[in-house]
């Protein structure tokens, strides 16, 4: 609630100072344009045609997912998010935060993107490369920081609701009122249908079905002011979200609920304080492609995540920014699944595995202004440590036939970061970085084996913690007024990369190779004339694995769902007020499925777009459309078995939107 006027500091005249309520965290620091970052507005995330937040993302190449897939229809345990082709598994390599909070599931590591809305988002960051500061454990390809909206972005009320050619429903409500000197923001989404085939026509059985899904998601936020510096943010968020992949009986399900506490500071002495905790659970079932009876029913993986951060700005010096920090990240989980025969459909088994990891990080980081030159340099010291780990089995007559204990491992690791941006002139900036970070393995990657049928990949409790050296270079023009243009030249190298190791036709296991080294270039533009705008990115990308010993076959090829080239374009036109227009050219191109290189996923350009057209004031009709040209998708190819990715999908509906 907002603080009475007796609580606020006075004037001179005896007037109190003007109380402004942000809502967001402690703003960048000069030195933020040494990195690679791309910052996406309102706007551009309002711009997706599928309305999902993996699709805004995309437009930020260099970003990918461990397959081509989206929230509708891959197995949410896919769903990594990795930037600069560090990929080849399906945990998430870049650093996901939701208003500084952690969002990854704390047992897979994967991102629950349905969970994520759109509707609610004000502004998206994402910084490629190596971080140093909050969280920076397990930034080894970089963070994508997410950012609620507020009134001011939001409008009081917003409301969608839609329905596509095959009768699927997206509907969405966002109230944002302002309360007193603060604001709340409550907002659902509702997302349900019978889903497109992602199986050919000249694959399917009888068994085959449609890749239905149901989701929802609610958040609430409220943000008060304490006094004319200082506010209090609390959150709340839960999510349910459906599918069935290939075969009817192959359901999926996740769920989670996140709760924070925030307090910010913007004084001479700024500081940004916050707490969180998070429960997930996750369930799915596997079903044969032979005989179509279920062969792994994983019942429920409970996990949870907790911690928190407090980082301080003091005023040491003039010129300066300085930042130093501490943070705690802790996430438990453990599954719970049973096997059954694919001929008899009997239950074989049960297993139980899991364990915790946790990380405490302290850190500290300068930057330092000197006319047109700002320089930056960053520590961080994290004390880890994977305990509780365990792996039991036991057998459908109740004898134990696996009772594995691992050893608890803790250790401390040193991670650097710094860098340099020039302001050649008004037009002209160059800058230069380098970096290093690491990354646990997950639990998921450490206790749980898991089966794609008929491949089986088993996990592998001695991993070691990925360590990331990179470096990279940029400039970026301003040639005419409203057009900006980036080009950034990297060379990162992730030592003891965590893989999909194939050891016979039907069976892999998570291994440390020697590295995966990528280097490529990324260019981008942006530019507003009149009505006009335009969003593009391009990434090329020679990503190649270090390899020896018994992974010694995959050196030097390209790790696997690893593409070499991948770019986005978004054009966009606003003829009158209310009125927006735009198209989305996409291409991701050729990719391998497995670390061999034996199974290929073409290279694919789709073309999406939306029409906005205002039908009175504060409502519109809103027109979406993916993947217009009906490109083939191809997003999963194991000799030949293959899924595909959405169709052409047509949707319409109404927009609201009060201001």
């Amino acid at each position: 609630m907002p603080c009475p006027a007796a609580a606020q500091p006075a004037r001179s005249t005896g007037e109190p100072y003007p109380i402004t309520v942000i809502g967001r965290g402690l703003s960048d620091t000069p030195a933020t344009p040494a990195y690679d970052t791309t910052v996406l507005e309102r706007d551009a995330i309002a711009a997706s045609a599928s309305g999902r937040i993996e699709d805004v993302l995309a437009s930020v190449a260099g970003f990918s997912q461990f397959r081509r897939s989206d929230s509708r229809s891959a197995n949410p345990s896919n769903q990594g998010a990795t930037l600069r082709a560090l990929g080849g598994n399906a945990s998430s390599r870049a650093l996901v935060l939701l208003d500084g909070v952690p969002v990854a599931n704390p047992f897979f590591g994967y991102i629950p993107f349905s969970a994520l809305a759109p509707q609610r988002l004000g502004r998206v960051q994402i910084t490629r490369g190596g971080g140093a500061g909050a969280f920076g454990a397990g930034a080894v390809s970089g963070t994508i920081e997410l950012e609620s909206g507020s009134p001011d972005t939001l409008g009081p009320l917003t409301a969608e609701a839609l329905v596509d050619q095959r009768g699927e429903t997206q509907a969405a409500l966002t109230v944002a009122p302002q309360l007193g000197q603060g604001f709340a923001v409550a907002s659902v989404q509702w997302d349900r249908g019978k889903g497109f085939w992602t199986t050919p026509s000249g694959q399917r059985t009888p068994a085959s079905v449609r890749a239905g899904f149901e989701s929802w998601s609610a958040a609430l936020r409220a943000v008060a002011p304490l006094d004319a510096t200082t506010e209090l943010q609390a959150s709340v968020l839960a999510y349910d979200d459906q599918r069935t992949l290939r075969f009817a009986g192959a359901d999926s399900r996740s769920s989670g609920q996140q709760a924070s506490l925030r307090l910010v500071g913007r004084g001479a002495w700024a500081f940004d304080v916050l707490g969180y905790v998070q429960t997930q659970d996750f369930a799915n079932v596997v079903i044969s492609s032979t005989s179509f009876r279920k062969t792994l029913d994983q019942v429920k993986t409970p996990s949870t995540g907790y911690g928190g951060k407090i980082e301080l700005r003091p005023p040491l010096a003039r010129n300066h920014v300085t930042r130093l920090g501490a943070d705690l990240r802790v996430a438990e989980g453990a599954l719970y699944e049973e096997p059954f025969s694919a001929q008899t459909g009997l239950r074989t088994a049960l297993r139980r595995a899991g364990g915790r990891n946790t990380d405490l990080g302290l850190y500290a980081e300068d930057d330092w202004t000197i006319g047109r030159l700002t320089l930056t340099a960053g520590a961080r010291a994290d004390r880890w440590r994977i305990d509780n780990g365990f792996f039991r089995e036991i057998a459908a007559s109740g004898r134990m036939t696996t009772d594995n204990r691992y050893a608890d491992r803790a250790g401390w690791t040193g991670n650097f970061r710094g860098g340099a941006v020039w302001r050649v002139a008004d037009a002209i900036s160059v800058r230069a970085a380098a970096y290093t970070g690491f990354r646990q393995p997950t639990l998921n990657e450490l206790y749980r084996p898991f089966v794609v049928f008929p491949i089986t990949t088993q996990a592998n409790a001695a991993l070691k913690n990925e360590k990331l050296e990179g470096y990279e270079a940029g400039l970026e023009l301003r040639p005419l007024a409203g057009l900006a243009l980036t080009v950034t030249a990297f060379d990162n190298r992730l030592k003891d990369a965590i893989a999909n190791v194939t050891l016979s036709p039907t069976t892999r296991q998570r291994r440390n190779v020697d590295a995966i080294r990528a280097r490529g270039l990324e260019l981008g533009a942006r530019g507003a004339w009149g009505t006009f705008s335009l969003e593009a990115s391009l990434s090329w990308t020679d990503a190649k694995v270090d390899a020896s010993g018994p992974s010694a076959a995959l050196d030097g090829l390209r790790p696997a769902q690893v593409p070499r080239l991948a770019a986005s374009g978004t054009l966009g036109w606003q003829p009158a007020a209310g009125w927006r227009l735009s198209s989305t050219v996409r291409h991701v191109g050729r990719q391998y499925e497995d670390d061999l290189q034996t199974d290929v996923l073409p290279a694919v350009t789709t073309v999406d777009g939306v029409v906005q057209v205002p039908l009175r004031p504060g409502v519109s009709l809103l027109l979406r459309a993916e993947n217009l040209l009906d490109a083939r998708i191809v997003t999963r190819n194991q000799a030949g078995s293959i899924d595909l990715g959405a169709p052409r999908t047509i949707w319409g509906g109404l927009k609201v939107g009060l201001r």
